[in-house]
């Protein structure tokens, strides 16, 4: 049960605790409080036996050993005699497809001193070389099964697990059976050589050196600080330099011997095939691991102890202010309980739904208050086990000024409010509206859940000690105890939340001087006034009281625009008003719609002058508010339905786009449609967005990656100022009067495309469109200079162009780009670049990860914008340390030559295009997949067209025809080149300096 309510830490600023990777449950003991009145749930009868495993146990599953929970029997677990566990079931989300996980309950929390980073190190190791696959051959054989690195061929290391991940698609027959056995080598008999770790070790570093900086010294200092006194404030996954450079075989081979062992691990398997296989495939490569000698012991993690004689009603230790120039102000205070492990049963999870309506109520009262002027741009309370450490919640925010005493006594001030009475019904009832929602549409779409996401479910619920439960009984449950959420009960988990053993607080700040560590306890230790304000008394609004859009209109025109079988027939209907849709019901995906909305000319529709306007679109075009409704009024309208509301845009259109439900999709389609036709402009959010924009700017300095989000748009779009990130000077100049008139004129013009698919009742979609955007206005038609623009491509330079960043010495970044083709004419072609960009890939990563380290994770990607004839970009990029930026170029220019001169070879291309047909025959099962090919077609016959030659456009691709593509886009004409290096190497690089474009300066001073 806990998957279902498994809540992650907000990040705060660049508060960013380094804790696991997986996700963990909020926990909280249950109350006995009305426990006797709730209903019973019966675990169900084990399946029959049949022709079982030797070792599986459905009688027996050890995951839930101990607890009430129901049984999810759609799970098979077993145990054998080595201590090996299991867990396997069927599964055909995506077809073909089986996930397998191997978890090891070892971290970083089981290193000794001088083994820090070791767990890390050996889960690369184990991809090095294991008994079945020689020196570097894992990921090129994965990929030649259509694995693709990262996305299917994955690990994680955390303070207390390290999981192999692979999703193996098209896992039939004998690749399946091999995979095993090549797993199972890697995991028993990896090839833990000197060599081998003088090879990892520098690609380890790397990877450390790319996460460094001061977003990684704040996470380091916020954990050093939450976690006094515990093994996990030492204890940082990636390890330390010196540690990790002293490693050698015997070391590294110790560590291993300890925690590798059958009792240590659990092997997971969900996907489309039989569960008995999978459960023998399991017994046979795993049930005869044997390891030596007796286990070692569970290391002592560390209890948090609270100072002597603190009050025990705020019990304020140690705090720290970390200053790091250019970063965001924030505040995180840890209020940290002792973790105990729990019996995890009904009454526990029915603890944890209480936790979970209180925190809510917690975090809407600090959004109402940060929207309605508070002193802080926003907050959150979150409650999280870390680690197995600590049960702790963190309370985070981000002041507006240097005034943060202000802005911590304005939160203070409502959690101070919520432990001293207890919330409103009505605040309840909202909650419990939104709750139930998530779960009902869990539960609708239990039969379509992803095989990888059910694997992870288990192997998370391991690695925190609980069970797991299916979505029906999540709903169950929740539905069950609803008499139990009043606001006594709901006022007791509150307290409970904001109560702790020890509470310790971080300060960070880009100002020295501002604070010290005394200072920040006493503010903290300083009594403040009980804000009410922010209790939430808004009656509720129905969508029967909002205005219509105008005078209903039936389509003019229905035509089945594509066919691929019956359950993928797009209909395309055309209203008089100009608006065009595409419908695609499916009932393959219960519970699941989608409404897109593609509008305008994006970016094309700004004058060059109104390029900060434009980077506020993003921010605060919908918060703006439609009709009479504000943002808050947005928020409470959409209690008890799924609903979804985000705003996009690229060179040719804008988007919005909601993930809804069949019974929601009518008030989805009216939201979209107000927002054009009935447009609010209140300016709170415009101020709320402009103070987050000039609150982060710095910060994009402070690291080679800040600095390319930062610029390599603008940059390759030819310093256009459209698509710079606005300055201050820029942001200051802004105002919601000129955000009203710059976006009142682009709402009002150009085409409008609604796509809608899913699990949907046709007919029902067309009265509701024919209420909504059939109802819109006839539309302006974009300007004739807007149609006609293009986009234009840097100029080569052989001289590298060198922009600053204000952070470490040893990191940098270059890049180096070309120009390709745009427009859907060229769709077929788009497909061969994106192989061509796999391949380059694959070589570029070859060349600098084995370079002493020099990138830890090169990327190169195509993008082909489909909407214009102009803009796209080839583009090569790794981050490294200064003096490699010379062989990055030298290395992107021999590949691209090589590729022009002689193209790949039959295996290279193999290994780019397995993956990229295995994706896509997965990804057509969902209609997502046929949403994204076929948005714009409702006007662009291309993506109809092409759309039946996509698998074979990929498919038959040769060697030459990459090659050709090479020499076409990568050798006629030199690339774009571009260094992000530290602020005292950038003038002396050798390289030509960042210099002022139409007002726009490049520097880090911008």
């Amino acid at each position: 049960m806990p998957c279902g309510m498994r809540r992650t830490i907000r990040t705060i600023g660049a508060i960013i605790l380094l804790l696991p990777t997986v996700t963990q449950a909020q926990l909280q003991p249950p109350s006995a409080a009305g426990a006797a009145a709730q209903p019973a749930v019966v675990v169900p009868p084990p399946p029959a036996p049949g022709d079982l495993p030797e070792f599986a146990r459905p009688d027996d599953p050890w995951i839930y050993r101990g607890t009430d929970i129901p049984w999810d029997q759609e799970w098979l677990f077993g145990e054998m005699p080595n201590g090996v566990r299991y867990a396997v079931r069927d599964n055909g989300v995506p077809p073909g497809q089986v996930s397998i996980r191997v978890r090891i309950d070892a971290g970083s929390l089981y290193e000794k001193d001088s083994e820090r980073g070791f767990a890390h190190l050996i889960e690369h190791l184990l991809f090095r070389q294991s008994k079945y696959l020689g020196d570097g051959e894992a990921i090129p054989h994965f990929q030649r099964l259509g694995a693709s690195l990262g996305n299917d061929t994955n690990a994680i290391t955390s303070p207390t697990q390290t999981v192999i991940q692979l999703d193996l698609p098209n896992a039939r027959g004998p690749v399946l059976e091999d995979s095993f056995r090549l797993l199972s080598g890697m995991i028993r008999e990896p090839t833990l050589s000197e060599a081998n770790i003088r090879t990892e070790v520098p690609i380890v570093l790397a990877e450390r050196r790319e996460r460094g900086g001061a977003q990684a010294r704040a996470a380091d200092a916020s954990r050093e600080l939450f976690f006094s006194g515990q093994l996990l404030a030492s204890r940082n996954p990636i390890g330390t330099v010196p540690t990790l450079e002293a490693a050698n075989q015997e070391s590294v081979r110790a560590f291993y011997r300890r925690w590798y062992r059958p009792e240590n691990a659990v092997v997971v398997v969900s996907g489309d095939a039989n569960p008995m296989m999978l459960a023998k495939l399991v017994e046979k490569y795993f049930g005869d691991w044997a390891a030596s000698g007796k286990p070692d012991p569970q290391p002592d993690f560390g209890t948090p102890t609270a100072p002597d004689g603190a009050d025990p009603a705020n019990p304020v230790g140690e705090t720290r202010v970390l200053v790091e120039p250019g970063q965001t102000r924030s505040l995180v205070y840890a209020i940290v309980r002792p973790w105990h492990e729990v019996t995890d049963n009904i009454e526990y999870n029915r603890g944890l739904l209480l936790d979970s309506i209180a925190q809510a109520i917690i975090n809407r009262r600090l959004e109402a208050r940060a929207r309605g002027g508070g002193t802080f741009l926003f907050a959150s309370a979150e409650r999280d086990k870390s680690a197995r450490s600590t049960d702790t919640t963190y309370v985070s925010f981000a002041p507006l000024t240097a005034n943060w005493k202000s802005a911590l006594n304005d939160v203070r001030g409502v959690l101070a409010d919520a432990l001293a009475q207890p919330p409103s019904q009505a605040e309840i009832d909202r909650e419990i509206a939104e709750y139930d929602v998530i779960f009902a549409n869990m539960a609708q779409q239990a039969s379509i859940q992803a095989g990888s996401k059910l694997a992870d479910d288990i192997v998370n619920a391991v690695d925190i000690r609980e069970a797991v439960a299916a979505p029906d009984t999540i709903l169950a449950v929740f539905r069950d105890m609803k008499a139990r959420f009043t606001p006594n009960e709901v006022f007791a988990h509150t307290q409970e939340l904001l109560k702790g053993d020890v509470i310790r607080a971080l300060y960070l700040t880009p100002e020295a001087g501002e604070a010290d560590a005394e200072a920040v306890r006493a503010a903290m230790l300083t009594p403040v006034e009980v804000a009410v304000d922010a209790r939430s008394a808004a009656e509720a609004i129905s969508f029967a009281d909002l205005p219509e859009i105008g005078t209903p209109a039936e389509p003019t025109s229905r035509e089945i625009l594509f066919s691929n079988g019956r359950e993928r027939q797009v209909e395309k209907l055309t209203f008089a008003n100009g608006v065009r849709v595409l419908l695609m019901p499916t009932s393959n995906e219960p519970g699941r719609a989608t409404v897109r909305v593609r509008f305008g000319g994006g970016y094309r529709s700004f004058a060059k002058e109104e390029g900060a306007y434009a980077a506020l679109g993003s921010m605060a075009l919908v918060s703006s508010g439609l009709g009479p409704l504000g943002q808050n009024e947005l928020d409470q309208i959409a209690t008890g339905r799924k609903l979804g509301f985000s705003f996009s845009m690229d060179e040719a259109s804008f988007r919005f786009e909601g993930q809804t439900r069949a019974e929601d999709v009518e008030d989805q389609l009216y939201l979209f449609a107000a927002k054009l036709a009935l447009p609010r402009w209140d300016p709170a959010p415009v101020e709320r967005a402009k103070a987050a924009s000039l609150l982060s700017y710095a910060s994009l300095a402070t690291d080679p990656n800040g600095v390319l989000n930062r610029d390599l748009d603008w940059l390759l779009h030819n310093r256009d100022p459209r698509f710079a990130t606005p300055d201050p000077e820029a942001m200051n100049k802004v105002t919601p009067e000129g955000f009203q008139q710059v976006w009142s004129r682009i709402l009002q013009q150009g085409p409008v495309e609604v796509d809608v698919f899913g699990d949907i009742d046709r007919e029902k979609v067309v009265a509701a469109l024919s209420r909504t955007f059939g109802a819109l206005a006839e539309r302006q038609p974009l300007p004739a200079d807007v149609e006609s623009q293009r986009f234009t491509f840097p100029a080569a330079n052989a001289r590298p162009l060198a922009l600053e960043h204000n952070g470490d010495a040893d990191q940098a970044a270059a890049v180096m780009a070309w120009p390709i083709g745009a427009g859907s004419a060229g769709l077929p072609q788009s497909r061969k670049t994106e192989l061509l960009a796999e391949v380059f890939s694959n070589r570029l990563m070859d060349a600098m990860r084995e370079r002493a380290g020099a990138s830890y994770a090169p990327y190169v990607g195509s993008r082909w914008p489909l909407g214009v004839d102009s803009g796209g970009t080839f583009v090569a990029m790794a981050q490294l340390p200064p003096a490699q930026t010379d062989a990055f170029f030298a290395a992107a220019d021999k590949i691209a030559d090589d590729l022009a001169a002689n193209g790949p070879t039959a295996d290279e291309l193999a290994r780019a295009t397995e993956p990229v047909l295995q994706a896509l025959w997965r990804m057509q099962s969902g209609y997502t997949f046929w949403m994204n090919q076929l948005e714009g077609g409702a006007f662009d016959a291309n993506r109809v067209t092409y759309l039946p030659t996509i698998i074979a456009d990929y498919q038959n691709t040769t060697p030459a025809e990459i090659q050709a593509l090479a020499a076409r886009y990568l050798a006629a004409r030199d690339g774009f080149r571009l260094a992000v290096l530290p602020s005292d190497k950038a003038g002396s690089a050798g390289m030509q300096t960042g210099v002022p474009a139409a007002g726009v300066p490049t520097t880090v001073g911008r």
